[in-house]
């Protein structure tokens, strides 16, 4: 079955009809998104939305946490097959609606700005949905990462920290 849909299968990030159910398309080909589920900024029906941070000047010997954004999801592009091992019949991509809402915007030269440009990105999305913040970690902020895992922890009671950042409702 993989192997015939993935002939058909191209860039999820944008064509991708529904938010639930596995993806087979090719790995190696197309535009990254998280999980290959769609980007978009409509939470409409959405149970998690993932977003990106891509922003590292609040370190001083380490940058390079803007690119973690961008090597989670291609990294995630070889997972949206089968559901996780261990969830015991539960498996999150078939029954969660999932989107990639994309990178926060912001002005790197205005780094004071940046504490409450996380607020204002993570309330939008929290407003609405679940929400799943990848990046580096070289800036956390209370907005984006309150309650972890709240959102699979009624289907595993130990998530293990979550797979790629820190899922909040």
């Amino acid at each position: 079955m993989a192997l015939e849909d993935a002939k058909t299968e191209i860039d999820h990030a944008f064509t991708r009809p529904d938010l639930k159910g596995l993806s087979f398309e090719n790995a190696f080909a197309g535009a990254p998104s998280f999980l290959r589920r769609r980007y978009g900024k409509d939470l409409t029906g959405v149970d998690i939305a993932v977003t990106g941070i891509p922003f590292d000047q609040a370190v001083t010997n380490r940058p390079g946490a803007r690119l973690g954004p961008r090597a989670i999801r291609e990294a995630s592009a070889l997972q949206p097959f089968d559901p996780p091992y261990g969830w015991d019949g539960f498996s999150p991509l078939e029954e969660l609606a999932i989107l990639d809402y994309g990178d926060m915007a912001f002005d790197y030269a205005k780094t004071a700005d940046i504490p409450a440009r996380i607020e204002a990105h993570a309330a939008t999305i929290l407003e609405a949905s679940g929400l799943f913040r990848d990046g580096g970690r070289s800036f956390h902020h209370p907005a984006a990462s309150a309650r972890a895992c709240e959102e699979i922890r009624p289907h595993r009671p130990d998530p293990g920290g979550c797979a790629y950042g820190h899922l909040a409702r």
